[in-house]
């Protein structure tokens, strides 16, 4: 492997004190990994003839399991083996990884049960064991807090997936649940994928959710709770006249996949978004209904943008151009935008733009078309490991909180010997930015904050080419709070001068080489979890770029490619720019959660979040520094770092039940 240095330009080298003395391997493209395994092509003729096959094929289910119970369990009892041959079966192989990385001939790292213990999150929400993906139904009922998510309960790879859940009083201490949903009918043999809950005019509870069919056709299907008095939500009941919808002509039968949460018509009706694809061009299919059993299909799509690919999880929702609290989904009116958000297929980014929605004919346009959904430069919910993103309305406190996917960066054999895969992000609140009214800002729930336990503030000048160690105790649980200032006579001088070089149009994070390369006006940030000799460490800063105009361009960024002396580790640099208003000193929080970091700049415009496996930096010997790696800038840091509490998430039983009740 080649040493991090080769990353430095020759005049960079001497003196850089981000430089590590070991072997890294070079940051490289994420690992795409997802809920299905890789979907074959198939032509569009032959497409159109299986759905109409499939439509056939629906009525002959329709009319055993209506006529013959003995029938349905001998279809389903035909599917068990192709089932069972999924199991294990994930996107995330060690093989992409090897080709991601250029070292396919390396023999992956010696983990040991010490190291794979500490990598386990103390307050991200994950499974005891196996493997979980998507967040589904999200929502507020009865006073808890219900999350359902992809599970495989029997493996920690991809394969068998069934709905978990889990309640909470505040997003943060959990109780797991009986699994809420198994692949048990011909609509959903070969998995009960992702879906949204709806809530309806009396207050009832339906959910909307695909299912693999026993064909591997997608389609949707209807669920409501068997007893709408329990404020658990433990048992659900199927549709018996599910699919409710299948993928329409012109739709291959694996392009049809994620209903959203339903919003009300101006004529009473409901309506839904579902993703899909016509050759590269990603489309969000629209559906009206009244009882959420029969549909009625638009002839026009609620958006669609070519070369960007199948669209997963879409999300639609309103948000408030004047106020900062959350919006029902179906609020519209003169003060609001609203958001649509897919998830690219392709690329495994979660892509949104703002918008205008016009409810006659159920369309969106984007208020900036030159970075709609899914494009190179539109915007992201998050610059690194974050996908299948969903949010909900939360009625409780008047906010929408978004969940994501946070998939592993490590190999499947690692996650295999360590026997977990998967987390979700802290939860955040979502509003549009008032002040740019171009982007979003999501910030970690308020209730993350009962977690914190003592805490430390320090305000310093750190000047150039400066590494600080931050007199914490052990640094695997933190909340930090940050505001940086670069000094104005540093900035006067950079900007006079003709001869530091415009670099603001070319520069990114991703290109950049990382926190160890040098500039006039950064990096300067934070590294997290290091060890003491910063052999290993995650550097999240920000890098002030200077444009052609003389201007400045600030930049957020994290670079992972030093996190870990372990080989089998996808490690790259994230990051975006992030908008700077005038007056606004730059301003960072970060979360620190074992194999987890959560950057969030500017209030939460830009927003990263990174896995890390650390073999050095872990138990007391995590460490934090602050840096300054600028080449002529001093930059005045004042900061605040809380050491963070484990929270509650326990097995299901009723005393776990009560003891969360009574919190």
């Amino acid at each position: 492997m080649a040493s991090s240095d080769a990353l430095l330009p020759i005049s960079a080298r001497e003196e850089d004190p981000l430089v590590s003395d070991g072997s890294r391997s070079d940051p490289n493209a994420e690992t795409h990994r997802r809920k299905r395994p890789v979907k074959g092509l198939l032509a569009v003729s032959f497409g159109l003839l299986f759905i109409a096959f499939y439509v056939v094929l629906i009525a002959t289910h329709h009319g055993s399991s209506r006529s013959n119970d003995v029938k349905i369990e001998s279809d389903e009892t035909a599917t068990t083996t192709s089932r069972a041959r999924l199991a294990g079966v994930s996107e995330k192989s060690n093989d992409q990884l090897w080709k991601l990385s250029g070292e396919r001939n390396t023999v992956s790292f010696a983990w040991n049960n010490s190291v794979l213990s500490w990598q386990r999150t103390a307050f991200h929400f994950q499974p005891e064991q196996n493997w979980m993906n998507d967040p589904n139904g999200p929502l507020f009922y009865k006073g808890w807090y219900h999350f359902f998510y992809q599970y495989n309960p029997n493996a920690a790879v991809w394969g068998d997936i069934v709905w978990g859940h889990a309640v909470s009083k505040d997003l943060i201490h959990w109780v797991h649940l009986p699994i809420a949903m198994v692949a048990d009918q011909w609509y959903d043999a070969n998995g009960v994928w992702t879906g949204s809950a709806t809530f309806l005019d009396d207050g009832s509870l339906v959910m909307l959710y695909t299912g693999s069919t026993d064909k591997s056709v997608q389609v949707q299907n209807l669920a409501y709770p068997e007893d709408l008095n329990d404020p658990l939500l433990l048992k659900w009941v199927k549709y018996s006249g599910n699919p409710v919808l299948v993928p329409p002509p012109g739709i291959l039968p694996k392009d049809f996949r994620d209903p959203t949460t339903a919003w009300k018509t101006s004529d009473g009706k409901w309506r839904i978004t579902i993703g899909s694809k016509i050759n590269k061009t990603g489309i969000s299919l629209v559906y009206d209904t009244i009882d959420f059993k029969t549909y009625e299909k638009h002839d026009t799509l609620l958006h669609k943008v070519p070369n960007t690919g199948m669209w997963e999880c879409v999300d639609f929702y309103p948000v408030s151009k004047t106020a900062v609290n959350g919006l029902d989904t179906s609020v519209n009116g003169p003060n609001v935008k609203h958001i649509v958000k897919a998830s690219m297929d392709d690329t495994r980014f979660d892509h949104y733009a703002v918008g205008t929605y016009f409810d006659s004919n159920g369309t969106w346009i984007p208020d900036d078309p030159t970075i709609d959904v899914g494009m190179s430069a539109s915007l992201r919910y998050d610059y690194g490991k974050f996908y299948a993103s969903k949010t909900f309305y939360d009625q409780n406190k008047g906010r929408r909180i978004l969940w994501s996917w946070i998939g592993e960066s490590d190999s499947e054999a690692a996650d295999v010997q360590k026997g977990w895969s998967s987390l979700q992000g802290i939860p955040r609140t979502v509003v549009l930015d008032t002040k740019t009214g171009k982007n979003l800002i999501q910030w970690p729930v308020e209730e993350i904050k009962s977690l914190r336990l003592s805490s430390k503030q320090f305000d310093m000048e750190v000047g150039p080419g400066s590494v600080v160690p931050v007199d914490v105790d052990s640094a695997a649980q933190l909340d930090i709070e940050a505001e940086f200032e670069i000094k104005k006579e540093s900035l006067d001088k950079i900007l006079g001068d003709s001869s530091v070089v415009a670099e603001a149009e070319e520069f990114s994070c991703q290109k950049s080489g990382g926190a160890s390369v040098r500039g006039a006006l950064g990096p300067f940030g934070f590294s997290v979890l290091a060890d003491k000799s910063l052999s290993e460490q995650t550097p999240v800063y920000f890098y002030l770029a200077k444009g052609k105009d003389s201007k400045l361009k600030t930049f957020f960024c994290t670079d992972t490619s030093r996190s870990t002396f372990a080989n089998d580790v996808v490690k790259p640099i994230y990051g975006s720019a992030v908008p700077v208003l005038k007056g606004e000193k730059l301003t960072m929080r970060i979360l620190v959660d074992h194999s987890i970091v959560e950057g969030f700049a500017q209030g939460g415009r830009t927003c990263i979040t990174s896995r890390v496996y650390p073999t050095k930096a872990i138990y007391g010997a995590a460490k934090l520094f602050v840096f300054n790696n600028a080449i002529d800038a001093t930059v005045t840091a004042s900061f605040k770092v809380w050491q963070m509490n484990s929270a509650f998430i326990h097995p299901y039983s009723e005393e776990a039940v009560r003891a969360l009740s009574s919190t």
